[in-house]
């Protein structure tokens, strides 16, 4: 689920990351909560989306993921400091535990967090690469295959979702280990 306004100005814009622990057997209510809240975030000034990133399936894990993007640093924190966002805060409170983990992204330095000083950007843009290109040739073969015809932005939905997933979980830990030394990092 996701709501996405496309910026009105070419600046760079502002991404953060949060995580919510989820109390097990509240997964339920919390997503039928943050579909309307993303709903009336989006129309917040500045708020140019939010996507909902759930546990894998199979696992214990009751983390729920949540990325944002901001038009700039001054709509992140007028959004975070709203009624709207107390107000969110306060009815999810009984389904989760403990306070939200934030974290700013700064573009492709999100793949590349908790290893050191982040590589240049053209090592994170080649290594990135890597990832991506594998990523969507498998994807948009394999969506197709597996659910037949589907409306166009469906299927791109779909393929992007398997994309992100497969990139944040499994290739880009995979491909910063590999190029660990290339990347700057020494070896571990």
């Amino acid at each position: 689920m996701s709501s996405v306004v496309a910026p009105e100005s070419p600046r760079e814009l502002v991404h953060v990351a949060v995580v919510r622990k989820v109390r097990k057997g509240h997964e339920e209510e919390f997503e039928s909560l943050i579909a309307p809240f993303f709903g009336a975030a989006v129309e917040q000034p500045g708020a140019c989306g939010a996507y909902l990133i759930r546990p894998i399936l199979g696992t214990d894990s009751h983390e729920y993921g949540i990325l944002r993007s901001f038009r700039s640093r001054e709509d992140m924190q007028r959004f975070y400091q709203s009624d709207l966002y107390r107000q969110w805060t306060e009815t999810v409170r009984p389904h989760v535990e403990g306070e939200p983990q934030k974290r700013e992204l700064h573009g492709l330095e999100a793949f590349f967090r908790d290893q050191g000083p982040p590589p240049p950007r053209w090592k994170m843009a080649v290594v990135t690469c890597m990832g991506v290109t594998p990523a969507v040739y498998v994807f948009s073969r394999l969506i197709p295959a597996i659910f037949g015809e589907l409306p166009g932005i469906a299927t791109l939905v779909l393929v992007n979702l398997f994309v992100v997933a497969s990139l944040t979980w499994v290739l880009m830990p995979l491909l910063t280990r590999l190029f660990r030394s290339w990347l700057g990092w020494g070896t571990k």
